[in-house]
């Protein structure tokens, strides 16, 4: 016994078994081309309008006939790519292709109960079999228009139908408001981050030295240091690559083909604390890499982790679980190995998405990626980290992105955003108070996400009660569905209207 006619035999009673053809009918949008596209006239209905990935709405003077023309309050069946039930909410308009205009057949007074049976319908079919493609899934008419449900009876569906309402509307007010919290979060940690990077979320070093009369280590000093070690790495690699060659040098003149990192240009920055000072990763780092490129069938179940772009979260970290792995020579492992430490900040998809590696793994970068080693003590590593993260540095890394239909960054330009470098001292508390904040924010954010899963679980729970007859009480008063269904099926049975056998043969022909 199939699933369905499990739940068909369990019915409430007074309920009777319909199908999707029998509750309504459904006509299936015109194709408008871009030649149809005018200034004025009316709105051209397409999927991403009704899934707001683009409010944008065309517009034509094209004459079409009444059955594609859509009115506010208007049923909308999105058959294919989107599978989803809508209400249009706009303004009169015509249809486009790939989306059924659901009128309900007469003997259904309720039509919001016709809305959400065919949503528990399409849920029902996306878990199901009726549904095809894989990165485009549609829906076949015939199947569809097959498929059965349950139907109560008239006066059941109107009180289900308000309590459907009544519950989605409160999951959609509590889905809302966890939206509102986690616009407010991604808003208090920039303003932690702004705050951080200006001087102003902990007491300065300079500040704190006064106070306690004592001298302190100023930012240029530091970096200083860092330039210093930053050559002493370049010299100890270069001799290395003599040596390996069986060339020794004979003197230092090789030390001159060092090439000196480029300062950035203060001219036009901003005043800086006391005791800060400019520098950028082009300064700090001993090298910068882009990630090698291999084929998705080149992975293994063993060797070295790949580091995706996909493998780092929104608050930094990466998760050692999802990446591929890879089987390399040593020496192409030691060219591109990632080590404890490292920045790794993606160069296409979401731009300025940031990670320090803080693992000792095998591991490499992936394409995707730009590799970041600095010549600079780890409190600084997570200083720049957090940095590059606050709202003036992704503003620049993102608008750095080069390239119009796929932007992308790289390294010269992440080289040069100018980096406000603290005392080191300072460094390390600016980090542990941005790590306090961040994780209390974490945790909020993580109970925010639960939460919205929840409300998606209610949603189908909601849905499923209702359609299963546990939703509201059930009336023996009631005129059973197996009378209305069968009036409906003689009213169409005696329909001959003009209308409906042309919308039928359209539909035939539009909907696959």
């Amino acid at each position: 016994m199939s699933t369905q006619d499990s739940a068909a035999a369990e019915m409430p009673p007074g309920w009777a078994k319909a199908t999707v053809g029998d509750i309504a009918e459904y006509i299936n949008g015109l194709a408008f081309k871009p030649s149809d596209w005018q200034s004025e006239g009316r709105p051209i209905i397409r999927i991403q309008n009704l899934t707001r990935q683009n409010d944008r709405l065309n517009r034509t003077m094209r004459k079409v006939h009444p059955v594609y023309v859509v009115q506010h309050g208007t049923i909308l069946v999105s058959w294919s790519a989107t599978l989803d039930v809508f209400v249009w909410h706009g303004p009169e308009a015509v249809l486009n292709q790939h989306i059924f205009k659901v009128v309900p057949v007469g003997a259904l007074s309720d039509h919001s109960f016709v809305r959400w049976a065919l949503k528990n319908a399409i849920d029902e079919m996306w878990r199901g079999e009726h549904t095809h493609g894989t990165t485009m899934r549609h829906i076949n008419r015939a199947p569809f228009l097959a498929h059965r449900l349950p139907l109560p009876p008239v006066g059941e569906q109107t009180r289900i139908a308000e309590a459907i309402d009544s519950y989605l509307s409160r999951l959609d007010n509590a889905v809302a408001s966890l939206e509102r919290a986690h616009a407010k979060l991604k808003s208090y940690r920039a303003s932690v981050l702004k705050a951080a990077v200006e001087g102003r979320l902990v007491p300065t070093e300079a500040t704190l030295a006064r106070a306690e009369e004592r001298d302190y280590q100023r930012a240029d000093a530091l970096l200083a240091r860092i330039l210093e070690e930053r050559r002493r790495r370049w010299e100890e690699a270069e001799h290395a690559k003599f040596k390996a060659a069986g060339k020794p040098p004979k003197d230092d003149k090789w030390k001159a083909s060092y090439g000196e990192p480029i300062a950035p240009d203060t001219t036009t920055l901003p005043t800086l604390p006391e005791g800060w000072c400019w520098a950028s990763l082009g300064l700090m780092k001993e090298f910068s890499l882009y990630g090698p490129r291999f084929s998705s069938d080149d992975y293994t179940g063993d060797g070295v982790l790949v580091l995706r772009t996909s493998d780092i979260s929104e608050t930094g970290r990466v998760n050692l679980e999802t990446p591929p792995r890879l089987r390399l020579t040593t020496v192409e492992f030691e060219k591109y190995q990632a080590k404890k430490g490292d920045l790794l900040i993606t160069r296409t998809g979401s731009l300025g998405t940031l990670a320090v590696l803080n693992d000792d793994v095998a591991a490499i970068p992936g394409a995707y990626l730009i590799q970041y080693r600095l010549a600079a003590p780890p409190e600084t590593v997570w200083y720049c980290f957090y940095f590059l993260r606050s709202p003036n540095a992704q503003g620049q890394l993102i608008g750095g992105g080069q390239g119009v239909g796929r932007p992308n960054l790289n390294a010269p330009t992440i080289d040069s955003i100018p980096v406000a470098l603290p005392p080191l001292r300072e460094q390390v508390r600016i980090v542990e108070e941005i790590q306090r904040f961040t994780s209390l924010a974490d945790n909020m954010l993580v109970q925010a996400q639960t939460s919205a899963s929840r409300c998606v679980r209610l949603r189908q729970a909601v849905l499923k009660w209702a359609f299963e007859g546990k939703l509201v009480d059930q009336d023996p008063a009631d005129e059973p569905a197996a009378r209305l269904l069968a009036r409906i099926r003689a009213q169409r049975l005696a329909s001959v209207g003009p209308t409906t056998k042309k919308s039928r043969g359209r539909k035939v022909k539009g909907a696959g």
